[in-house]
């Protein structure tokens, strides 16, 4: 078992959430807060998040969403512990539970067509596409290993039920690659473009699909994370700090 370095514990979304995580390594930062602003989820409904590391993606949505129960997907044992641990630490430990497992093969607790929603922010880096970083918790963060992309979007849209949401960010350069594993199975298809600041290219991106719709593409305007001088935007506070919700 991989063992932990320090921990520190952190501030999301204005403070309404504290999260421990290590302080080295892979350290969650606003994509997995953008993530579960874009989950359409509401009360009473189910959502598996994939590669939840420490629980940042779940306990940001529980803390927008009443009544949403999450299930995580971790394949690293001291992340979902630290998890365990966030659930408890913000008074969600019974809306949120976390197994361990891949997702090339999921544990009996993610059973197929189970699901109402499900989110994931996978590895960004593909295998041998650069110098793989040396910390074991980050490298399997960020580098995909025997699981690939495809693999990931398969695993999320098998827990599916019919009609129901996938949200994923990834790099914007990889959208054709999610485009073309989502359009299998998914319709009503959203890019969401996250803008760095006003006139740059995008360098992430979130897509939302519904399960067995035939409803068409669609290119969203996105959000503009930074104004000229470097901080956020008031639109991206909004999310940030607010737990405001993104409209895919």
């Amino acid at each position: 078992m991989t063992l932990l370095p320090p921990i520190t514990e952190d501030a999301f979304l204005g403070g309404r959430l504290r999260l421990r995580q290590p302080a080295a390594g892979y350290r969650a930062a606003i994509d997995p807060v953008l993530l579960a602003a874009a989950v359409p989820a509401a009360a009473g409904e189910r959502v598996a998040d994939l590669g939840c590391g420490v629980a940042t993606a779940g306990l940001c949505l529980l803390a927008r969403v009443p009544g949403v129960a999450v299930t995580g997907l971790e394949l690293q044992p001291p992340l979902v512990a630290l998890a365990a641990e966030n659930a408890i630490l913000n008074g969600y430990a019974g809306r949120l539970s976390v197994a361990i497992g891949d997702v090339a093969k999921p544990p009996a607790e993610l059973a197929a067509g189970s699901f109402d929603h499900i989110m994931l922010n996978p590895p960004y880096l593909e295998a041998g596409s650069g110098r793989a970083p040396e910390q074991e918790l980050r490298r399997i963060a960020t580098v995909e290993g025997a699981a690939a992309l495809e693999t990931w979007l398969a695993c999320a849209l098998a827990l599916l039920r019919p009609r129901g949401s996938l949200t994923v960010i990834h790099r914007a350069d990889r959208s054709h690659r999610l485009l073309a594993a989502l359009s299998v199975g998914c319709g009503d298809l959203a890019v969401f473009p996250l803008w760095p600041r006003q006139g740059e290219n995008a360098k992430r991106v979130l897509m939302q699909g519904r399960k067995s719709s035939s409803a068409p593409l669609r290119f969203l305007a996105g959000l503009v994370l930074h104004d000229a001088g470097g901080g956020y935007t008031a639109a991206a506070e909004a999310v940030l700090r607010d737990a405001r919700g993104l409209d895919l």
